[in-house]
């Protein structure tokens, strides 16, 4: 069926609904009276035009009284203001990156910025058909069963492919369309509640479905144009599958029952304290539900008020930001910033809108609170820093990065940036290091004592190793064994023989390596002699092991 049609100049194009979910794109082009070029998006690809072209042509040719006209492109600029204008560039260099350039070389405005606008599409005008998904849900679930009953192995074969299918109705909520939405979780939902007990006698989890399909009832709840009878009728539905299921949809059907009658989003909180945490477990998930749609629906004033209500301090500040309002977003931010995250997403809103000193402000305050995405903030905080020249803040931040998690690299920008100060930083580090105890940190740690030509300290390190860190062992080995060749030839010498001792034919090449460093270490002390009385007495040990004897025989331990 055909959805909407338009004429500009020699161009037609149509929006066609086919079998798939998307709609097909029609575009025509017309020179004089023949048709100079046609394309489709649908995968027809034998020769000729496909039916949706086809159908496109004649209906022009029937009903030519639909084809809309399209304005000029002036006629179309008019319509906008220079906020909507700006949005319409960005969208379009975000679909062709090159067209920066000549916008670069025309202009140099600076203005305030407001989020960029998504392309939205019409809904369609038909319902979708539920029952390719319900048996495409049933399908999965046969599958599933399959999988477990030829005994594949432990993995799981239902989460992934349901998502999937769920993914398809979100896609549809993204665009507006609600309702469609709607009939294809329904679908799902109701092959899942009829179907599971076939898998779950298998040990299949439904919680992680449950939890995705709860959220996705309540986005396209929230979405969908209903009368009071449908919501009455997915009341009862949803808490009839709550019950069979034994799942919560208790987001959903809050949803439900709410709808946006919320004196929250018109910013009425009299009475009410903000942020209260009264509410049920799922009220932040709904509350962030409904800041998606909000903001999907350019409604910015209601979202800063539910945002604000219903303490999501990210969601707040960083609207403010993408408003425009950075000195607003800057002041609010020292009262409602509590988290490390919080700050990290301000500052990277506030850098999008150009405002990099007060970006690198949040950025540092950020610094003192608490999260889990300290590290990466303090590497971002750096490296805006040094673009700002602000270079005792890059060396305080790139010293926090190091702190969290040494590495060897980020010493030596700590190095660069310290400068005169090098030597007072670096002793800070050097015992930051010798004090970490931390998982993972034993490369750095050899690293950075070896560049600094501290064999106590890597050896001390290379002490607590096991052999699965052979590596770094070998490196402290070959740096010690010019300082500490008694230690080299210790260890080499008990790692060798744990090898040997095993008499695993595979391994023997390992030992070998460990005896060169210990040979070497022999040498260093000018103890020719004794190593070769240790050798001898290994091949005595192990003389009937032919491979390793043929090893130990080698030159390289002459």
């Amino acid at each position: 069926m055909l959805l909407a049609l338009s004429c500009v100049a020699i161009i037609v194009q149509a929006i066609v609904e086919g079998s798939a979910l998307q709609p097909y794109r029609i575009t025509i082009n017309f020179d004089d009276a023949n048709v100079a070029s046609s394309n489709c998006t649908c995968a027809y690809d034998r020769v000729g035009w496909c039916k949706h072209i086809v159908a496109t042509m004649l209906l022009c040719l029937r009903q030519p009284q639909i084809i809309e006209q399209r304005p000029t492109l002036e006629q179309l600029l008019d319509r906008l203001n220079d906020i909507q204008t700006q949005q319409l560039i960005q969208h379009l260099v975000e679909k062709q990156p090159s067209l920066i350039d000549p916008i670069e070389r025309y202009v140099n405005l600076s203005a305030i910025p407001t989020p960029p606008q998504q392309p939205t599409k019409a809904p369609r005008r038909t319902s979708i058909n539920p029952a390719p998904f319900r048996q495409q849900v049933r399908q999965i679930l046969r599958n599933a069963v399959r999988y477990f009953d030829e005994g594949w192995g432990e993995e799981d074969p239902i989460t992934e492919e349901l998502l999937d299918v769920i993914q398809q109705a979100q896609e549809l909520i993204a665009e507006g369309d609600g309702n469609n939405a709607l009939v294809i979780l329904q679908a799902i939902t109701a092959a899942c509640v009829e179907d599971w007990d076939d898998v779950e006698e298998y040990g299949a989890e439904s919680s992680d479905i449950a939890n995705a399909l709860d959220e996705a009832w309540t986005e396209a709840i929230l979405t969908a144009e209903l009368t009071a009878e449908e919501e009455i009728d997915l009341q009862v539905m949803l808490e009839a599958w709550q019950d069979e299921w034994d799942c919560d949809f208790s987001m959903s059907l809050k949803a439900l029952r709410q709808g946006w009658d919320d004196p929250l989003i018109q910013g009425n909180i009299t009475g009410q304290e903000i942020g209260a945490n009264d509410a049920p477990e799922c009220a932040k998930s709904l509350a962030l539900i409904r800041l998606q749609i909000l903001d999907r629906q350019e409604r910015y004033q209601e979202y800063l008020y539910l945002a604000q209500a219903e303490n999501c301090p990210q969601q707040y500040l960083t609207m403010l930001s993408r408003l425009g309002r950075v000195e607003e977003a800057v002041e609010s931010a020292a009262t409602q910033m509590k988290s490390a995250e919080d700050a990290f997403a301000l500052a990277q809103s506030l850098q999008a809108q150009e405002a990099q000193a007060e970006a690198l402000k949040i950025a540092q305050t950020g610094l003192n609170l608490s999260g889990n995405c300290l590290y990466k903030l303090a590497i971002w905080t750096s490296e805006l820093a040094v673009e700002l020249g602000e270079n005792e803040v890059a060396l305080n931040s790139r010293m926090l990065v190091f702190e969290i998690k040494p590495s060897f690299a980020d010493y030596l920008l700590v190095k660069e940036f310290a400068g005169d100060s090098w030597s007072t930083v670096k002793a800070n580090l050097l015992a930051t290091l010798r004090s970490d105890r931390s998982w993972g940190v034993s490369e750095a740690q050899v690293d950075i004592f070896l560049y600094e030509g501290l064999i106590e300290d890597a050896i001390a390190v290379a002490d607590g190793l096991s052999g699965y860190e052979s590596a770094l062992i070998h490196r402290v080995m070959g740096a010690a064994i010019a300082h500490r060749p008694d230690w080299t030839i210790a260890n080499a010498c008990r790692l060798a023989e744990s090898i040997m001792d095993r008499g695993k034919s595979e391994d023997y090449d390992r030992a070998i390596k460990w005896l060169e460093k210990a040979r070497a270490a022999y040498l260093q002390m000018g103890q020719n002699l004794q190593w070769c009385a240790y050798r001898s007495q290994l091949m005595q040990v192990h003389n009937r092991k032919r491979k390793l004897m043929g090893m130990l025989k080698s030159p390289d331990l002459d």
